[in-house]
Order: C-alpha cells, then structure tokens, then sequence
C-alpha cells in the first residue's frame, strides 16, 4: 500500500466516446417515451423523443441564422426548456455554448461576450431585478463587435432582438446529421466562466468528453435509471445544473425536473412531492433553507433517495439532517471544479456514514488526485497540501488566456485547484479550505473550514463563514458572519460566549456579525473576498 496521498480512480467502465447530440439520439431511441424534462414553472412537459425533436428544430434554427462549428453561442437566463434546448442544438451543431452567470451586469456580460468573440446570444428579456435588454441597449453593438445577433426567449417581440419563433424552425435532420458526423469527442463544445469567488471570471474550456462522461460517471455513482427523477434547483449555467443534472439524465434516462428558473426552498418542496422526484441537487445552503421550510413536516418527500450535495463544503450537521428529515440515505458528497467538469472526487451511496458526512468520497472512474506541498512533491498520508487531478475531466484551458491555463495546469497535465485537502489510507479526500482563505493572524496559520464547523454546533447557528480582515497589531484578525435558525434569537455576544475555552483563544473570532444573508455567487458559493471588503469598510468607517 502507497503511503503517499495518490490515488487513481477504476477503468473498468470505459469513457464513452461519442459527443453530446450523438447521446441525446441514443436517449431518444433507447427511451423514446419516457418522461425527460419537467419544467414545472413552464408547465412543460417531454419525453425523450420530444426533446430530441425539438433539439432538431432549434439546432435547424440556428444554421439558417448562420452559426457555424466553432462559432460560440452564448445563454443568459435562468433555468428553462429553452435553456437546455439550446445546451443540445449548439452540441449538435458543433458550436460551442457560453454559459453566462444570470447574475451578471453591464460590465460582466460585456467582458464575457467580447472575450469569446460570441456571435449569437440567446438571453431572457429579464431576471428578478436584471432587465438584460435593457444592458445590452446599453451596450450596443458598437461595443459588441462579435455579436451578429441576440434571441429573447418567450413569445413577445421586442425591437432590435430576434424572438424565440427565429429559431424554432422546420427540422432539416438530413443537414443535421450530416454536420454530426463531422464532430468528435474532443472537439471544445462549452465555455464556462468561473464564478468569480476570488476575482474576474475565466473561460474554462470543455469537451464533449469532458461533460459527457462526467455526467455519466455520476450518474452511475449514484445509481440513476429510467425510473428516477431528478430535481435541478441549482442553475444551469453552472457545471452542477447542465452536466451533473442534464447529462447525467442524458447517460442514464432519469427525468430532469426544474423546480423554478431559481431556487426557491418552497417550490423545491413541491416539486419532490408532486413529481416523486427520487434524487435532489444542491449547495449546502441550499439544503439549508429547505431544512429550514415549515412546509417540510407537512410535505411527502419519502420518493427521495440519493442526490449530491456539492460547490462547497458540507457542514456535518448539515449532512445529517439531510439524512434524517429529508430521506436522502443514499446522498452522496461531490467535489471538484468548473475547469475539472466538474467533478473528480465523490462519495459512494453505500460509503460508511462517517465517509459521508465527514470527505468528498474518493476520485472519480478514469481520474488521479494527490495531494501536493508547497515544493510541489506529493504529501505522505494525511498530511494537508493542494489538491491536484489529471485526467479525462480536465479542462483544455481558459480561453484565449495561455498565461493563466499554464499557471493551473501544470507540464504534467495536473489541474491545481487552489484547495486545501488531505486523502486518507482508503483515498478518501478531506477539503481543508482554501490556500488564500487562510487567515495568518500574528504568525498562526488559521483555517476558516476549522472554525466554521465548531460554530455550527451552536444550536441556534443556522450557517457560518469565517475570513480574515486586516489588522494593524496582528496583521489579520477572525471575523465570522452567522445566520440564525429561523425563530431563534442571537448576538454576536452568544457566539462569543460560545468560542470562548472551547478552541485556540488565537481562532476565536474577533469580530462577529449576525447578518440574514452572505455575499454569494449564483451557485451558491460564499464571496469571502466580498465580505472581507464590505467588514473591512464598516470597521474603518466605525474608527472614524
């Protein structure tokens, strides 16, 4: 047995080697009449033969407005039919989809738009509080010298922008197949912009291989079949909604269920007890917040099974009670990245429940991981370092950027993630926290994971992020932001009171903030980088 932290996943199941569209015939044919995809919020509802039908139309549509292989086509919506229509036509086509965060501004989508030179985008006329025709009048074409075209997603005509009925054409399917068979596997087939947790955004550049199979592997990890039905809270736009969720239903013929275009805890509960859903996918505050529904105790979720819980670390009580209240037995841990696909490490249903409330599982079918120090060398058994992975799931690169792809991936091909993690005797892999989210206070070395987890053992603590401020005396100092459970009352003297002779006076916090919410992506991940900015402002505001 090794006693370095390497680890290499089964090759047993071998790597499908086809492209996406090629899948979605297979699906159609192996599964014709079997329910594919639910949008609830649309009141829609396929079958596999429909979807592959209605793929056929828009990927006609986009043909005739000129989309050639390679050209890229971006999205920028919300969860919709449409938005997973055009995930398959431009697969199909041999374009390549740009995802684009719905969250994003003038200044974002503009950037994302010029730097992979897209030449349709396909967007929602608006989303909450975003009127995205409204940003791209502001911008202009001038601005956007790429873009030959933009398609609004609806029914309603709205001047300078092409509508849905463009794209929804008669289906050549003699033309389609003849441009499929020119495709391969390795061909760039999606553009996804990291989400921005510690800075600008960069386009990860994918495969056909790359997504296809990771949704494939995860399907099997978590043992879907034609007879499950899996409910897609998370966005689309992100790796954990269009491969995860939509191949991963691709692979295996399990149904696509869309709650709502975003998550919203009480639909995701209706959505369960209506359509049996059997698998459900979230960040951990997500499941939060549907743990925190009244409506739970009253709600028949016991069609659940398994799931993933992924994006970023689970907290153990979490875990648990998503065991307990919500019947998720068989729900697993999923770790990885936009650039690796995203997975590369994931628990088993059947792992020891220690394994899964307590590691991200071990590397995934045709990957590697190790765990490497600062010098570069892979670590002995459980001692902390980066964690690395190569394989099938790494990405080509970040678009058009050679300088930042070669920073990430190194000669070798190992994909270094920026993660602080270490991997056990049985390859079990435990995410520490981030190397820049360290907080080195008066020469200690702080991991804000450590801290996290203690004050989530205060009952009345719903979620917990730590970082690290500026300070002058010890160069950073603990600060946490705490969200309470629902109903119940608390200060920042409580959780003081709480860290107090129970870890490292040098690890308690120094500054507390009950606050309702964090700073977060759309995905759902914490922007410490974005918190530490607004309490470094209110503290230098407070010594004025």
């Amino acid at each position: 047995m090794s006693t370095l932290s390497y680890s290499k996943g089964p090759t047993e199941v071998p790597l499908l080697d086809t492209t996406i569209g090629t899948a979605l015939r297979l699906a159609a044919s192996r599964w014709a009449d079997g329910l594919a995809l639910v949008s609830r919020h649309q009141g829609l509802r396929w079958t596999w033969t429909e979807l592959d039908a209605a793929v056929d139309r828009i990927a006609t549509g986009l043909r005739e407005l000129g989309v050639k292989r390679d050209d890229r086509v971006g999205i920028w919506a919300p969860n919709c039919a449409e938005w997973t229509l055009i995930q398959f036509a431009t697969a199909r086509i041999g374009s390549i989809l740009v995802t684009i965060n719905p969250a994003y501004r003038v200044n974002e989508v503009e950037y994302a738009l010029n730097k992979v030179g897209c030449s349709v985008l396909v967007t929602a006329t608006q989303f909450k509080t975003s009127d995205y025709l409204a940003m791209l009048r502001e911008i202009g074409p001038e601005r956007l010298p790429h873009l030959r075209s933009i398609v609004t997603i609806g029914a309603g005509a709205h001047e300078g922008f092409l509508p849905w009925a463009a794209l929804d054409q008669d289906a050549d399917r003699a033309a389609l197949d003849q441009a499929e068979v020119t495709l391969a596997p390795d061909d760039a087939i999606n553009i996804q912009f990291t989400s921005g947790t510690t800075g600008f955004p960069k386009g990860a550049t994918l495969t056909h291989r790359n997504i296809l199979n990771n949704g494939y592997y995860t399907a099997q990890t978590i043992a879907l079949t034609p007879a499950d039905r899996i409910c897609i809270p998370v966005p689309l736009y992100h790796c954990f909604g269009m491969v995860l969720g939509n191949l991963a239903a691709l692979t295996s013929g399990a149904a696509m269920v869309y709650p709502g275009e975003a998550f919203d805890p009480a639909a995701v509960l209706q959505a369960v007890e209506a359509e049996g859903c059997t698998a459900l996918y979230g960040v951990p505050t997500m499941f939060i917040a549907v743990l925190g529904q009244p409506a739970l105790e009253t709600t028949n979720v016991s069609t659940l099974r398994t799931g993933i819980m992924a994006g970023s670390p689970c907290p153990v009580t979490v875990m648990r009670e998503v065991i307990g209240r919500l019947g998720m037995r068989e729900v697993t841990i999923g770790y990885g990245m936009t650039e690796t696909s995203p997975l590369t490490t994931q628990t088993a249903t059947d792992d020891p429940l220690e394994e899964r409330v307590g590691s991200v599982g071990r590397v995934h079918p045709h990957a590697e991981a190790k765990i490497v120090g600062p010098d570069g060398q892979t670590l002995p058994i459980g001692e902390q370092g980066e964690y690395c992975s190569r394989g099938y799931a790494v990405m080509l690169g970040y678009w058009d950027d050679p300088a930042k792809t070669a920073e990430a991936i190194d000669a070798e091909g190992w994909m270094h993630s920026g993660d602080l993690a270490t991997m056990d005797a049985k390859g079990y892999v435990r995410i520490t926290g981030r190397i820049k989210d360290m907080i080195i206070r008066g020469g200690e070395n702080i991991y804000p994971r450590e801290i996290e987890e203690y004050l989530l053992t205060h009952p009345h603590i719903a979620d917990a992020q730590v970082f690290g401020v500026s300070d002058e005396k010890y160069g950073e100092e603990v600060c946490a932001w705490v969200i309470a459970r629902a109903g119940a009352a608390l200060e920042p003297d409580d959780v003081l009171a709480h860290c107090r002779g129970r870890i490292a006076h040098y690890k308690v916090p120094r500054h507390i903030r009950v606050v309702e919410s964090f700073a977060m992506t759309v995905t759902g991940k914490a922007q410490k980088f974005e918190m530490r900015r607004m309490m470094e402002a209110q503290l230098a505001q407070g010594a004025q």
